[in-house]
C-alpha cells in the first residue's frame, strides 16, 4: 500500500493556525465557564448558608415562644420539669429534610424530632457531638465536623426549670454538606452541560472558521501558482464586506500594479531592445568603414553618429516617460485655471512653425489636474499637426467643458488619417501609412494617450483624408471644491 503523501505545507500551516485560534477560544470559553460556575456555585452556598441560620434563629423564637409562659401546651398544666419542657418542645416541632432537634439532660441525650423520611440519623449516637453540646449553659452557635455526615451547624440552648436541678439543652442542628448538595448538583450540572455545549460549538467553530480562513487559503494557492512569466492569476473576490474581504482586495489590487510594473518593464526592454538596434547598427557600420585619414570623411561620420545619439537619447527618454506613467507618482495634480493653461499652451506652440495658430475657445472653468502633463500632451499634438501641415496652414487648438467632461484639442487642416490608422498610430513606434518623415520615434502619440489615461480620460480622432484631423484629449472634469 503507497504511504499517504503529506498535506501541502501552507494546508498545514493553515490548519495549525485554525487549530491555534479554535484553542485559544475554547480555552478562554472554559476558563470563562470555570469562573460562572465557580460563583455560581458559591452565591448557592451563601444562601444555603443563610438559609440554615435563619431558620436555626426561627427555632430559637419558636422554642421561647412555646416555653416563655411556663404551661404546657397539651396539657394546660404547669411544666414540673426540664425533662417534659424539652420532650414537649421537640415534640411540637417536625423536623425539614437536613434539620435535628435533639434533647439533653444533664448531659445524656434524652430525645430527638421525628424526622421526614431520607434524613439519616448520625447525632444522636454520637458522643463528640453530646460532649460539645450538652453540658452549655449559655445559648452557642457553631460548627462540627461530624464523621458519618460532615459538616453541621447547631445552635444550643440551655434549658432551666425553677424547682428542679436538672440542667437540659436542646440543640437545633443543621446537616452543611446534605443541604449543599442541591447547590453542588448544580454547579456538577452546569460544567457539565456548558462542557458539552462548548465542545459542540467548539466543533461547528472548526467548520466556520475553515470558511472564515478560505481567502488566506486561497492567497496561499494564487501566491503560488504565479511566476514571473504569468501574473494573471488573481484570488476570489467573495465581495465580503470584512476584514479578510478588505485583505482579498487589497492582494489582489496590489497584484495589479505589480502585473502592470511587469508588463510596463517587459515593453520597455522590447521597445528599446528593438529601437535601439537600428541606430546602433547605423553607427556601428559607419565607424566601421571610417578612413581616420580622410578629414572630411570624420567630420560627415562624427556628425551622423552625434545625430544618432541625439535620436537615440530622445527615444530612450520617452520610452522612460512611458513606462512612468503608469506610476501613481506620474502626475502632480493641482487647482488649475483652464482658459489661463489654454492660452499658454498657444503661446507655446505659436513657435513650433509658420502656421495659422488660432485659438477657438478657453473654458471658463477651474479643475484639479496636472498642468505640466496637460501642456506637454496638447504641444505634442501641436507638434504632430505642425509636422503634417504645410507653411501658412491653419491649426486651431481650445478646451471646453460639456457634460462633466473636459475636452482639449488640436485640430488642422493636413491630409487626415486614414481609417485603417486610426487605432494603430497611437502604438508605440507606429506611424500613420501618410506620415511624411520625420526624426520622432513614433512615441509622441502613445504619450498623449498615456497622459489621458493618467487622467482618467481618453485621447479621441476625428478625422476626414484630406481634409484634416482633430486630436481631443478627454478627461473627467474634477472641479475645485
Amino acid at each position: 500500500m503507497p504511504p499517504t503523501p503529506d498535506p501541502p505545507p501552507h494546508r498545514w500551516r493553515l490548519a495549525r493556525a485554525r487549530s491555534r485560534i479554535i484553542g485559544w477560544v475554547l480555552l478562554l470559553v472554559f476558563l470563562a465557564l470555570g469562573v460562572v460556575t465557580l460563583v455560581t456555585w458559591r452565591l448557592l452556598v451563601q444562601a444555603t448558608d443563610h438559609r440554615m441560620e435563619e431558620a436555626l434563629r426561627f427555632e430559637v423564637d419558636e422554642f421561647a415562644g412555646h416555653t416563655a409562659t411556663g404551661i404546657n401546651p397539651r396539657t394546660g398544666q404547669a411544666f414540673r420539669t426540664v425533662d417534659e419542657v424539652i420532650g414537649e418542645a421537640i415534640a411540637y416541632n417536625v423536623a425539614r429534610p437536613n434539620e435535628k432537634f435533639l434533647g439533653y439532660v444533664d448531659g445524656v441525650y434524652r430525645t430527638q424530632s421525628r424526622q421526614e423520611p431520607g434524613t439519616p440519623e448520625v447525632l444522636a449516637d454520637d458522643p463528640a457531638f453530646a460532649a460539645l453540646v450538652a453540658g452549655v449553659d449559655v445559648p452557642r452557635t457553631g460548627s462540627y465536623e461530624s464523621p458519618a455526615a460532615g459538616e453541621v451547624h447547631y445552635l444550643a440552648i440551655p434549658v432551666t426549670l425553677v424547682g428542679d436541678p436538672a440542667r437540659g439543652v436542646i440543640v437545633a442542628a443543621y446537616l452543611a454538606d446534605a443541604e449543599r448538595a442541591a447547590a453542588n448538583t448544580a454547579a456538577q450540572l452546569m460544567l457539565g452541560v456548558g462542557g458539552v455545549t462548548v465542545l459542540g460549538a467548539g466543533a461547528a467553530a472548526w467548520l466556520v472558521a475553515g470558511r472564515i480562513l478560505r481567502p488566506l487559503r486561497d492567497v496561499a494557492e494564487t501566491a503560488r501558482t504565479i511566476t514571473d512569466t504569468d501574473l494573471s492569476r488573481r484570488i476570489p473576490d467573495a465581495e465580503d464586506s470584512d476584514e479578510l474581504g478588505e485583505l482579498v482586495r487589497t492582494v489582489n489590487a496590489m497584484l495589479d500594479r505589480v502585473e502592470s510594473g511587469v508588463a510596463a518593464q517587459r515593453r520597455f526592454a522590447d521597445d528599446a531592445g528593438h529601437e535601439l538596434r537600428t541606430p546602433i547598427t547605423i553607427v556601428r557600420g559607419h565607424l566601421e568603414v571610417l578612413d581616420p585619414n580622410d578629414p572630411e570623411d570624420v567630420r560627415a561620420t562624427v556628425a551622423l553618429v552625434d545625430d544618432e545619439l541625439g535620436r537615440m537619447n530622445r527615444m530612450v527618454s520617452d520610452l522612460l516617460l512611458l513606462a512612468r506613467s503608469e506610476q501613481p507618482s506620474f502626475l502632480h495634480v493641482e487647482a488649475v485655471d483652464v482658459a489661463a493653461l489654454t492660452a499658454d499652451v498657444v503661446e507655446k506652440v505659436e513657435q513650433l512653425g509658420d502656421r495659422e495658430w488660432v485659438l477657438e475657445t478657453a473654458a471658463r472653468f477651474d479643475a484639479r489636474l496636472d498642468p505640466q502633463r496637460i501642456t506637454q500632451a496638447v504641444v505634442a499634438l501641436a507638434d504632430n499637426a505642425c509636422r503634417h501641415t504645410g507653411p501658412g496652414d491653419r491649426i486651431a487648438l481650445g478646451s471646453q467643458l460639456t457634460g462633466g467632461r473636459l475636452r482639449f484639442w488640436v485640430s488642422d487642416s493636413g491630409a487626415g488619417v486614414a481609417a485603417a490608422d486610426r487605432d494603430r498610430i497611437f502604438e508605440r513606434f507606429s506611424r500613420g501609412s501618410t506620415a511624411r518623415r520625420s526624426e520622432g520615434a513614433g512615441l509622441g502619440l502613445s504619450i498623449v494617450r498615456a497622459i489621458a489615461v493618467a487622467h482618467g480620460g481618453q485621447v479621441l480622432l476625428d478625422s476626414v483624408p484630406g481634409r484634416g484631423s482633430t486630436f481631443t484629449v478627454e478627461i473627467p472634469a474634477v472641479e475645485v471644491s
